[in-house]
């Protein structure tokens, strides 16, 4: 079984890498094929500079996101079959012996840290290189490194508890430890959810209270109109770090809060940032957000008890590289390698995130003008320089939101 195990492993990563490699290069063939008009239905809104700009900056991201793919999937099979995760098991086994909840932390940690830091000259050149050629990047490179140590700090100041909690269970609950797991996940999952505006977000960026109050009006007669109470309205200094512009809701029960970036302020006038605001109460009112957390714990449930399972299979650690079973590699290997046979999936999650989006603008044109939202959906496409014309294939994968011609066609048309 393990050989079967192996054969198959190896296939996934391969077919699943090489479908994201073919998909990213239809995405730059077709953009960079009409990189030289403008489709019709935006050639009075945006120029052929800024469509072009958009082409060039999406080939970009593209290009680094295939090639950190590929290194990606090395590292998968370094970790696995080729004997990376044991290498890292036999080290701490040699310096630990009889601490399993110790060494078990310590093996997940070693792979967390060389992941991101295979990963960190990506980012860093997505940052300082890509998003800086094409004047996003506002960040300089101590401000970079000290949200990066930021990150890692919170992380393990609140992954660390949950996975030893994990380990303990996993050891000492008895057959039916998933499903306690699963309880714990889901409760710790809400309570990020509550207490990351307060208390997380602000240690990365600046919220400062909206004064504009011809706005702060309007915002506040939309949100009683659609039966929104929120913890407040607040402006967030994006800018410190990109120029890219967005509005989104975000918390849970009592702390929900409505948080504009100040390069939306900046951009958009308060017809369309009304328009904007609208479409983010169609998600809330829609019950998105809730549904998108229900999703999340059925799929963290159905791993979770699949994992129950495998953790009881020898085949399932040698299969992968693996020759000693213990708790904490079962479920690391789960963690590693279960993306790789999920990636089927995408193409009905990302229609069922677009689905969101066009449930999400008509409830925006029964509370907003249609011209608004279209006139701000149009600004924002061209100051994010997001392409007008991505590759279908690569949309259906990848993309949460509709096409920007698709999009605008629907809501033109309830003009």
């Amino acid at each position: 079984m393990e050989n079967q195990l192996s054969i198959l492993f190896v296939f996934v990563v391969v077919i699943t890498t090489c479908v994201r490699f073919w998909l990213g290069r239809r995405h730059i063939c077709h953009v960079q094929a009409h990189r030289e008009s403008v489709p019709s239905a935006f050639n009075k809104d945006i120029s052929l500079s800024d469509h072009q700009k958009a082409a060039d900056y999406t080939c970009a991201k593209t290009r680094l996101v295939l090639s950190s793919l590929v290194v990606q999937a090395i590292l998968l099979l370094w970790f696995t079959l080729g004997g990376g995760l044991e290498l890292i098991d036999q080290y701490w086994r040699g310096h630990l012996v009889g601490h399993e909840f110790i060494r078990g932390g310590l093996v997940v940690l070693s792979a967390v840290v060389i992941g991101a830091l295979v990963e960190l000259p990506f980012d860093y050149i997505k940052s300082f290189s890509v998003d800086e050629r094409f004047g996003f990047n506002k960040m300089r490179p101590g401000m970079f490194f000290s949200d990066m140590l930021k990150h890692s700090l919170v992380g393990f100041i609140m992954g660390a508890p949950i996975l030893f909690a994990a380990f303990w269970l996993m050891r000492e609950a008895g057959e039916w430890w998933w499903l306690y797991l699963w309880i714990l996940w889901s409760a710790f999952n809400l309570l990020m959810l509550a207490v990351y505006p307060t208390f997380i977000a602000p240690m990365f960026n600046k919220f400062s209270p909206l004064e504009d109050d011809k706005l702060k009006t309007r915002v506040e007669k939309l949100l009683k109109k659609c039966g929104f109470k929120s913890q407040g309205l607040f402006v967030m200094d994006g800018s410190a770090r990109s120029a890219h512009g967005n509005a989104y809701f975000t918390g849970f029960g009592a702390s929900k809060r409505v948080v504009f970036f100040d390069t939306l302020l900046d951009r958009l006038n308060t017809n369309e940032i009304e328009a904007v605001l609208a479409h983010e109460l169609g998600h809330f009112k829609h019950h998105h957000v809730l549904k998108r957390i229900i999703s999340l714990f059925v799929i963290s449930f159905l791993g979770l008890a699949v994992l129950g399972w495998l953790k009881q299979q020898a085949w399932f650690y040698t299969g992968l590289g693996v020759s000693m079973s213990s708790d904490y590699m079962a479920l690391l290997l789960f963690m590693l390698v279960s993306p790789s046979f999920l990636f089927v999936l995408r193409p009905l999650m990302a229609w069922y995130a677009r689905k969101n989006e066009f449930e999400a603008d008509d409830y925006a044109v029964k509370h907003a003008k249609a011209k608004d939202l279209i006139d701000a959906l149009v600004k924002l496409y061209r100051d994010n320089a997001s392409t007008l014309t991505p590759d279908p294939w690569h949309s259906a994968f990848y993309d949460s939101h509709p096409p920007a011609s698709i999009r605008i066609a629907k809501i033109t048309g309830k003009i």
